[in-house]
């Protein structure tokens, strides 16, 4: 039976936990087995800034961050379950990939 890996990615952890929250409610409620959310590194993007804009004055910097938060989730392919996960609302921020596999 394929199996189907979904990658989510996004900015704000919130909004990705609920929806592995909403993959998770949907493979309990057809009663497939699911396994994940497994929580990925965090990407960690740096830039540091110089304050002035001539360059004059003293050297005073902002340090901008930016984290990106991953999880991955397998589960049956089930054409039933598929379906449901298609219509699962994706919040702005929020990406997802899905893969069929063997």
């Amino acid at each position: 039976m394929q199996k189907a890996r979904i990658k989510l990615s996004g900015i704000d952890h919130n909004k990705l936990e609920g929806v592995c929250e909403q993959v998770k409610a949907i493979a309990s409620k057809t009663g497939v087995d699911m396994s994940g959310p497994i929580p990925l590194p965090t990407k960690r993007l740096k830039v540091p800034v110089r304050k002035s804009p001539s360059g004059d004055g003293t050297e005073t910097w902002d340090r901008w961050e930016m984290r990106v938060h991953k999880r991955l989730i397998d589960i049956p392919a089930d054409e039933r379950t598929m379906r449901q996960i298609m219509r699962v609302n994706v919040p702005d921020g929020v990406h997802i990939e899905i893969e069929l596999r063997n």
